[in-house]
């Protein structure tokens, strides 16, 4: 074996040299060797954006594989995730790890967006790699949504055709954006190629830039120190290398994420509790919806404010109202680095803090009412 290694040693030297030559890797790799991550109380959240990278990674995967036996449209949708699940080898894992990965993306880019506001880590001179990571999670929910049909069980049919009726509430644009998703007055086959398209081709390619633009700033800028540090004397600031350190890390706590979502696609193969899809029967238009229609949990806070609102608030419909109400508060969240600019530098904005307190209860408690309330 020793007398292997110089041989080793050399090749792998001439490949470096090879790229080095072409694409000047010293520099990045002199550049990785300085990078550095703050070290603090709060620093095992800098991992959740890494975590939603890597379900990010399986669900593109998984999304291939299922790809390769799904088809389209209202007479072969179901027929072949039903193939997939029953008759394709590891067919029902495939479906089981997309399902579960999708899942737990939306709640690791939750807490990441959580983390990032309550630790006021948007400002100066991070304010658009907030606004790409809004960008990034509002992305993640329309893939729920438009993957949420590809089945055409009865469930999925029914909550769509709930979810598309409400775009149609809104003033002007209304019915031409009802129409435009489902591919007409209703929802037909035409409807699963509209959400097919925009499920594993328009939606990829959106978040796989708003992802890489999202990435180079933050290697560009680094990993945001607390706040409380602009008061900090230097020598009590205290951090770690990006590479090796944070990074292997980084790297445990993938493998431990894929572990428990291997754990969760073998034993709750249809998911469990709130958080399920099973398949069911096929979507019949002509059947009568079912007795409780529930959309997916990251839509359930949404859905059933609406649902408690009253027909008419002053001269507005009910729903117009809470639509708009989400619009004004979904922007007011996504400007809040431009609007969090008289705070003093080291200290942190009540305002702001009690503002995404509120946010982050509401939608805890609209959740929760949801699924207690038939």
């Amino acid at each position: 074996m020793s007398e292997k290694k110089p041989t080793e040693t050399s090749t792998m030297m001439k490949l470096y040299g090879w790229l080095n030559s072409r694409f000047e890797t010293d520099a990045f790799v002199e550049y990785m060797k300085h990078k550095a991550v703050p070290v603090h109380s709060h620093s095992a959240f800098y991992y959740f954006g890494g975590i939603s990278l890597f379900l990010f990674i399986v669900q593109v995967v998984t999304g291939i594989l299922l790809l390769m036996y799904y088809r389209p449209g209202a007479d072969s949708a179901y027929e072949s995730v039903r193939f997939i699940v029953s008759s394709v080898s590891f067919g029902w894992l495939i479906r089981a790890l997309h399902s579960w990965s999708a899942n737990l993306m939306v709640f690791a880019v939750f807490i990441h967006m959580f983390s990032v506001y309550f630790t006021h880590a948007y400002r100066r001179p991070r304010e658009l790699t907030w606004l790409t990571g809004m960008g990034l999670m509002g992305l993640a929910m329309l893939f729920g949504f438009s993957g949420y049909l590809l089945p055409w069980n009865e469930l999925a049919f029914f909550a769509t055709r709930v979810g598309t009726g409400m775009a149609g509430a809104i003033p002007v644009i209304g019915k031409s954006l009802l129409i435009a998703m489902r591919g007409g007055e209703e929802v037909t086959g035409a409807t699963i190629g509209r959400f097919f398209g925009l499920h594993v081709a328009i939606l990829p390619g959106l978040f796989t830039v708003l992802l890489s633009m999202h990435l180079i700033m933050v290697q560009r800028q680094g990993m945001s120190e607390p706040v409380e540090w602009d008061k900090l004397d230097p020598s009590k600031k205290t951090y770690q290398k990006f590479f090796p350190n944070f990074l292997l890390k980084d790297l445990l706590v993938w493998l431990i994420v894929l572990n428990v979502l291997a754990v969760l696609a073998v034993f709750f193969p249809d998911g469990i509790g709130v958080v399920h899809w099973p398949l069911g029967v096929k979507a019949d238009p002509f059947s009568p919806p079912p007795p409780v229609i529930r959309p997916e949990w990251y839509f359930m806070f949404a859905f059933q404010a609406l649902k408690l609102l009253p027909a008419h608030i002053l001269f507005i419909e009910g729903e117009l109202f809470g639509i708009a109400f989400f619009s004004i508060g979904g922007l007011i969240w996504a400007l809040i680095p431009f609007l969090d600019r008289k705070t003093a530098e080291g200290e942190k904005s009540k305002k702001v803090t009690w503002f995404g307190i509120a946010v982050l209860a509401f939608m805890i408690v609209m959740t929760i009412i949801g699924y207690l309330v038939e």
